[in-house]
């Protein structure tokens, strides 16, 4: 399928920096007729005799007028990004001036690039494979230290390696069983069974390794949607300034000032917590009072956790067992956080909720504890520690397939332990084959690749 789509007659162009005013802009173009074009607006020197991996400045000029002074970088293909001829024109950052530089560079033959072509030209010209392809988009998305250090780790092929011995190890099996149906009436076995169910165990328990990391890599991709809800005046908007370190919510001792839910974000050890201020929770005659805990009703089951603060002081035991028994009911990740211990005691309200040994006490007002509840927050969405120099899956196709895998390995091994003749076993091997195939790219469809790419910016 790659052989028909590799080997492209246009070139393509696209602003590579973010659209907007800036010191300097990149404009790149790939394909066969880079030279020629980016030669025609160039002047200065003569860029189809110059050494790939070089810089040259001068001007970029259209029909005698200048339109700015450029540094072109020149990277002949194949050691290029997408593995074809590739210029990039760093001008100065006025979108006037890239749009003049784009209208000359497409009147002189190129075309505008499609979101994520640059990219898919460089997995058609076997540059990358699919999930290192799209680990760039993750790069460019990334907005925290582990997001960043989780996309580079697949950027540079981590995952791809894992899945790569897998296949081969797959592949060879394949063929020997294979190989055995055109001597089934000398009744020989070429491949290994005790070798190949070996494999197939130790293969499936790392494919459910990696099945099992993608609730750990959709947390650092997309962060965590956290609601921090409870009754009027328990004080989730000083809790919300205090973690934020600013005072981004209303505070009063009137009841029920929070009337909307406020969303800030914020990074504790690299995850992204969408923190939700929300109306407190209680009957209400006060319409926009009541609109307001439909909405924390709302924000409470779309929360990957909720933080239930209290007032320590004034809750009664059978009150918050009467909540805990409804968080268990509705299956929700909930975390109790009592709060107000500088007016008691900590002591004092330990004793009173024994009941509860998972509450965390703090006093937002006094910012006490407050370490505790980051740290706690973090172990209570995260499944185990966090080393982003493991592979974690943080991409859901990636995730649906390798659960397909899963299952034709399971199937592969079942048909070993029932005894299972050879051409059935080398059925459900290449079932599995294709979904790992799949997932790197080796097995797609020009449908599929189109519309993965198309997620891409304009210019990657």
């Amino acid at each position: 399928m790659l052989g028909k789509l590799v080997g492209f007659d246009d070139t393509i162009v696209a602003v590579a920096t973010a659209h907007g005013l800036g010191a300097i802009a990149v404009i790149r173009l790939s394909g066969p007729q880079t030279y020629p074009i980016v030669n025609s607006l160039f002047p200065s020197k003569d860029l189809t005799k110059q050494p790939s991996h070089t810089l040259h400045f001068g001007n970029i000029v259209d029909n005698g007028s200048i339109i700015d002074e450029v540094v072109v970088s020149l990277y002949k293909g194949p050691k290029s990004y997408t593995g074809e001829d590739v210029i990039e024109i760093s001008c100065h950052g006025s979108p006037y001036i890239q749009q003049r530089i784009m209208d000359a560079c497409i009147s002189a033959g190129a075309r505008l690039a499609k979101a994520g072509e640059f990219t898919q030209r460089a997995f058609l010209n076997g540059k990358l494979d699919l999930t290192q392809a799209e680990s760039v988009a993750d790069l460019i998305a990334s907005n925290s230290a582990a997001s960043h250090q989780t996309a580079m780790q697949q950027m540079r092929g981590g995952f791809s390696k894992e899945l790569h011995t897998l296949r081969e190890q797959l592949i060879t099996f394949s063929a020997l069983i294979e190989l055995e149906l055109d001597f089934s009436q000398e009744d020989v076995e070429f491949a290994d069974r005790t070798r190949l169910y070996s494999l197939v165990h130790d293969a499936a328990k790392t494919v459910q390794q990696l099945i099992d990391s993608f609730q750990m890599g959709n947390v650092i991709k997309n962060g965590v949607n956290t609601a921090i809800v409870g009754k009027p005046n328990a004080g989730k908007s000083t809790l919300l300034n205090t973690l934020l370190n600013e005072n981004r919510a209303i505070v009063s001792d009137i009841a029920g000032t929070t009337r909307d839910t406020i969303e800030e974000v914020l990074n504790i050890d690299g995850i992204l917590f969408r923190l939700i201020d929300t109306a407190g929770i209680r009957e209400s005659a006060d319409t926009i009072e009541s609109i307001g805990v439909q909405k924390t009703m709302e924000k409470i089951r779309e929360a990957g956790v909720v933080v239930y603060l209290f007032d320590a002081n004034e809750t009664s035991v059978e009150e918050l067992q009467q909540q805990v028994d409804t968080f268990k009911s509705q299956q929700v990740n909930y975390l109790l956080v009592g709060n107000k211990i500088d007016i008691t005691g900590e002591a004092a309200l330990r004793a009173k909720f024994r009941e509860f040994p998972h509450i965390l006490f703090i006093s937002a007002k006094n910012h006490e504890h407050i370490s505790d509840l980051k740290n706690t927050l973090v172990k209570k969405v995260m499944s185990g520690d966090l080393n982003t120099e493991n592979t974690i899956i943080t991409n859901a196709r990636h995730y649906a397939a390798l659960k397909e895998v899963y299952k034709s390995l399971n199937d592969v091994r079942q048909g070993m332990d029932n005894g299972l003749p050879g051409d059935l076993l080398a059925l459900d091997i290449r079932l599995c084959l294709h979904h790992l195939g799949e997932i790197t790219g080796e097995v797609t469809n020009e449908d599929r690749l189109d519309y993965i790419f198309s997620k891409f910016c304009i210019g990657k």
